[in-house]
């Protein structure tokens, strides 16, 4: 079967989310969109009235659909797309994606399990991709997912990931890096080796790992997962810096 060409879309504001202070998600209808696949990713491109146009990437949110996507996006102060994104827009506006693309960093059910997932910070977005997915099946693929965040207020998606914690084959945890509220009684500080031990699966599961957040918490996950013993070619990665600019 042919594959639908990445070209530029225009894509069309269905509804606009609050996730924190500073994200939101920005649902879209784009005609003729085909469904991606868990992890893959988006570019966005702004065009100015005098012709100056910005573009930046967007792991999708949303489980595949064709047509319809969501993006949640961080907002930055400085930048030149995320204010835009996330104070700007309003339902019925129009933007030009393109997409979706990326292949080495998705994962789809018929992949299989079990599944190890970090996130730190924004990097819950493509990961949250694939547990949308996996719900969508109602499969019970063994699933952790570890996000670490600086403070309970920071979480993207809580509520959600709350509840899907509560279905079968899936764990949640979190880490706090900076602030935990009173009673908390959850992991604290950076992403350890016995917090991942902790967490599991073990590396004897043989799981497929996907690390995606800023490239020091990737790059420093990464290497303890592989000194764990995880195999290196299991381990997936998605690197950022800041994002959304």
């Amino acid at each position: 079967m042919d594959r639908a060409p990445i070209v530029w879309r225009l894509a069309t504001v269905t509804d606009i989310v609050a996730e924190t202070a500073h994200a939101k998600t920005v649902v879209f209808e784009v005609a003729g969109m085909p469904a991606h696949v868990p992890g893959q990713y988006v570019d966005v491109r702004l065009t100015a009235e005098d012709g100056y146009q910005a573009q930046r990437s967007y792991s999708i949110a949303s489980a595949p659909a064709a047509g319809r996507l969501a993006l949640t996006v961080e907002r930055i102060d400085a930048g030149e797309v995320s204010p835009y994104l996330t104070e700007e827009l309003r339902r019925g506006d129009q933007i030009e994606l393109r997409g979706p693309i990326g292949g080495p960093f998705t994962w789809s059910v018929a992949r299989g399990g079990p599944l190890l997932l970090a996130a730190g910070g924004s990097g819950i977005v493509p990961l949250m991709s694939m547990l949308r997915h996996r719900a969508a099946l109602s499969s019970t693929i063994a699933t952790t997912l570890l996000v670490s965040s600086r403070g309970w207020d920071d979480i993207l998606y809580r509520e959600e990931l709350g509840l899907l914690g509560t279905t079968e084959g899936l764990a949640v945890h979190h880490t706090l890096t900076r602030s935990q509220p009173r009673g908390w009684d959850g992991f604290s500080g950076r992403v350890d080796a016995p917090m991942l031990t902790a967490v599991g699966p073990a590396p004897g599961l043989a799981p497929l790992a996907f690390v995606c957040g800023p490239t020091p918490f990737v790059e420093h996950v990464a290497d303890l997962l592989v000194a764990l013993g995880h195999d290196p070619a299991a381990v997936r990665t998605e690197r950022f810096g800041p994002t959304g600019g």
